[in-house]
C-alpha cells in the first residue's frame, strides 16, 4: 500500500496547481465584484489550491528523496491530510449554494458557468483523494504492523 502514497500525493498536488490556475483567473475576474462572499470564496479556493500545491508537492518530494524528515512521517501527513479535506469541503460546500448549484446545460464549452463548475468539482475532488490518500496510509499503517507483530517469516 506504500507504493500509492507518492502517486496519491502527486495527483493531490497537480490537481492543486490545475485548481491555483483556475481559482487566480478568477480573483482576477471578479475584482470589481460587489458580492463579497463570492469573492471570499473563491479566495478561499486560491488559498487551499497553494496551501496544497506546497504542502503535497513538499510530501511527494521527500518521500522521492527517501529522506526521513520528521515532517514525512504518517502522522504529520495525517494531520495535514485531515485539515486538507476540511479546507477543501468547507470551500466546495459553500461555493455549492453561492454558485447556485445546478448544471451547464445548453452553455458554451468554455463559459464562466462551466468554469465556476470546474472550480467546486475539483474542490470536492480534492477532498475525496485527501480521505482516499489518508485512509491508504492508516491501512498501511495497520497491515505493517500487524504483519510485525507476528513472525518474522510473513
Amino acid at each position: 500500500m506504500a507504493g500509492y502514497h507518492p502517486l496519491l500525493f502527486t495527483l493531490i498536488a497537480l490537481l492543486a496547481m490545475a485548481e491555483l490556475g483556475l481559482s487566480a483567473f478568477w480573483v482576477h475576474q471578479i475584482q470589481h465584484d460587489p458580492s463579497s462572499r463570492f469573492k471570499s470564496l473563491i479566495i478561499l479556493f486560491l488559498f487551499n489550491s497553494v496551501w496544497t500545491t506546497l504542502f503535497a508537492g513538499a510530501y511527494v518530494f521527500w518521500i522521492i528523496d527517501g529522506a526521513l524528515h520528521a515532517l514525512a512521517s504518517i502522522g504529520s501527513s495525517g494531520i495535514w491530510l485531515i485539515i486538507t479535506a476540511i479546507l477543501w469541503g468547507v470551500a466546495a460546500g459553500l461555493f455549492d449554494s453561492v454558485r447556485g448549484g445546478g448544471n451547464c446545460n445548453g452553455t458554451p464549452a468554455i463559459s464562466p458557468c462551466r468554469e465556476l463548475l470546474a472550480l467546486e468539482a475539483i474542490g470536492w475532488t480534492e477532498m475525496g483523494l485527501c480521505i482516499i490518500t489518508l485512509l491508504a496510509a492508516l491501512f498501511w499503517a495497520r497491515s505493517s504492523r500487524r504483519g510485525y507483530r507476528g513472525s518474522y517469516y510473513v
